[in-house]
C-alpha cells in the first residue's frame, strides 16, 4: 500500500507499508508491518526501470533517509529504481523497542527477537518484490549486515535476484561467533595502537578521564552512570572513516579541569545509549547463531584473553562491535531487553542461514568489496566465501574503511565488474 508520494530534490519518493507475518512458517499468525521506501529520478519516473534493494548494515538498522542524489545512491537512481527497506523491527517497520519488551517476558521476548534476523528479512524482501514491484528480479546491493542478508537471500531464493553487490559484509558460510571475536580483538587492539600514534596526547588525557570516571560519581544526561567500560564502546567508530577524528575531536573537550564537561556528556550519550536502534546491540551475536550450538556471549568470553582490553590497563584500549552482558543493566534503552538477550545467548537450535551447496552453485553475478584492513567483518573470512560462492568476484582494497560504500568509486567498481562479465545495467 502507497502511503505517500512526495518529492526529495533529484528523487521522486514513494512510501509502501506492507502486513507481513511475524512467523513466516506460521502465516496465517501474528502480522507486523514492513515500510520501504521507493526512490527515482523524477525524469524517468514513467519507465519501466529495473530495481536496486538496498539492504542496510546493522542487524537491526533502518533504511536510510536520503537528502540528496550523492554517492551510491545518484549512481543507481540512473539506472534504477532504488528501494530502501526499513529492516523488520526498525524505522517505521513494526518498531521493536524498550517498551515493547518490557511488556514481555523472558522467553516470550525471546522468540519475538528470533524472528527478526536475516532468513525473515529475505522473507519480508521476497513479498515486496512480488507483491508491490511486479515480481521482476532485482539487484541488490548489501552494506555490512545487509551483505550477510544478501548471501542468505542467495541461499533461500536466488530466482529473486538479476545480481549482488556487497560492501563489507561476507558473512563465514559456518557461522562462528567465537571465531569471529577470536579475529576482531586483534584488529581493534590495532586501530587503537593507530590512533594513539596519530593524536599521542590523548594518552595521558583519555587515562585521566577513566580515572575519574572510575570514581562513579559522573552520569550521563539519562541518568546512567558512565562507566570506564561503557568509554571503552566508543572505539565501535575506530572501523569508519574519519572515526580516528571524530574520537578526536570528542575528547578535545572531555575535560574541563578535573571534570567532566557537559558536552562531552551529551556526545557520549548520543553514541552509546542505543535509543535509535537497540536491536543492533540485541541481535548483534544472534546472528551468528546457525545451526546446533550457541553463540553464549562470545565477545565477552573472549574479552578475558585480552588483559589489555581491561578498565585498569593503561594505556586504555577502546573496543569495537562488540556486546556485553553488563550493557543490557547499565544502558537504559537496553535493559528491558537483558532477559530476552540471555535466553537468545543460550539458544542451540537456530535455523541455518546459508545453503553451502546452493552458494557453490549460484548463477547470480555477486561482486563484493573486501577492505583488508575491516574492524568488523575479518577479510580472510570473507576471502574464504567468496572462493565457495559461484559466480562471484572479490574487490579487495585498504583504501577504504568499513564505511566506503559512502565513496562514489566503490559502487562504481562493483557496477563494472559485473558488467565486464556481462551482466547488470548499463545507462
Amino acid at each position: 500500500m502507497i502511503t505517500a508520494t512526495y518529492t526529495i530534490p533529484g528523487m521522486r519518493v514513494r512510501d509502501h507499508v506492507e502486513e507481513v507475518p511475524l512467523d513466516w512458517s506460521r502465516p496465517g499468525g501474528e502480522t507486523i508491518s514492513v515500510f520501504a521506501r521507493e526512490l527515482v529520478d523524477p525524469v524517468r519516473d514513467r519507465e519501466d526501470l529495473p530495481c536496486l534493494l538496498y539492504l542496510q548494515g546493522g542487524p537491526g538498522g533502518k533504511g536510510p533517509r536520503p537528502v540528496g542524489t550523492t554517492g551510491w545512491l545518484g549512481q543507481a537512481l540512473r539506472t534504477h529504481r532504488v528501494v530502501l527497506l526499513d529492516q523488520r523491527g526498525t524505522g517505521r517497520s513494526s518498531r521493536v523497542d524498550g517498551r515493547r519488551m518490557a511488556a514481555l517476558g523472558a522467553r516470550e521476548g525471546a522468540e519475538l527477537l528470533a524472528h527478526f534476523r536475516a532468513d525473515s528479512i529475505v522473507a519480508d524482501a521476497e513479498h515486496l518484490r512480488r507483491t508491490v514491484f511486479g515480481g521482476r528480479r532485482w539487484a541488490t546491493l548489501g552494506q555490512s549486515f545487509g551483505g550477510f542478508i544478501t548471501l542468505t537471500y542467495l541461499s533461500r531464493a536466488p530466482e529473486g535476484l538479476s545480481e549482488c553487490y556487497v560492501t563489507g559484509g561476507l558473512p563465514a558460510l559456518e557461522p562462528d561467533a567465537a571465531e569471529v571475536y577470536r579475529r576482531t580483538y586483534p584488529r581493534v587492539a590495532a586501530k587503537n595502537a593507530a590512533f594513539y600514534r596519530r593524536y599521542p596526547h590523548h594518552e595521558e588525557g583519555v587515562a585521566r578521564l577513566a580515572d575519574r570516571l572510575a570514581a562513579g560519581d559522573v552520569l550521563l544526561p539519562d541518568g546512567d552512570p558512565l562507566t570506564v567500560r561503557r568509554l571503552q564502546t566508543l572505539g565501535i567508530d575506530f572501523g569508519m572513516k574519519p572515526g580516528y577524528e571524530r574520537m578526536h575531536w570528542l575528547l578535545d573537550e572531555a575535560m574541563d579541569g578535573g571534570q567532566v564537561t557537559e558536552t562531552f556528556l551529551h556526545q557520549v550519550l548520543a553514541r552509546t545509549s542505543f535509543a535509535d536502534n537497540p536491536l543492533f546491540a540485541a541481535l548483534q551475536e544472534s546472528i551468528y547463531g546457525s545451526g546446533p550450538g550457541a553463540t553464549g556471549w562470545a565477545a565477552q568470553r573472549e574479552h578475558v584473553r585480552h588483559p589489555r582490553f581491561v578498565e585498569t590497563a593503561r594505556p586504555l584500549l577502546f573496543t569495537g562491535e562488540m556486546m556485553y552482558p553488563w550493557m543490557f543493566e547499565e544502558i537504559r534503552a537496553l535493559r528491558p531487553f537483558r532477559p530476552a538477550v540471555e535466553l537468545l545467548a543460550e539458544r542451540v537450535d537456530w535455523p541455518p542461514l546459508y545453503d553451502p551447496e546452493r552458494l557453490a552453485g549460484n548463477e547470480v553475478p555477486l561482486a563484493a568489496a573486501v577492505y583488508f584492513d575491516d574492524m568488523y567483518v575479518d577479510s580472510g573470512l570473507q576471502l574464504d566465501t567468496a572462493a565457495r560462492v559461484g559466480n562471484a568476484q572479490a574487490w579487495v582494497t585498504n583504501e577504504y574503511e568499513h564505511d566506503g560504500v559512502g565513496d562514489d568509486r566503490v559502487f562504481t567498481r562493483l557496477t563494472e565488474m559485473v558488467r565486464e562479465l556481462g551482466g547488470g545495467v548499463r545507462d
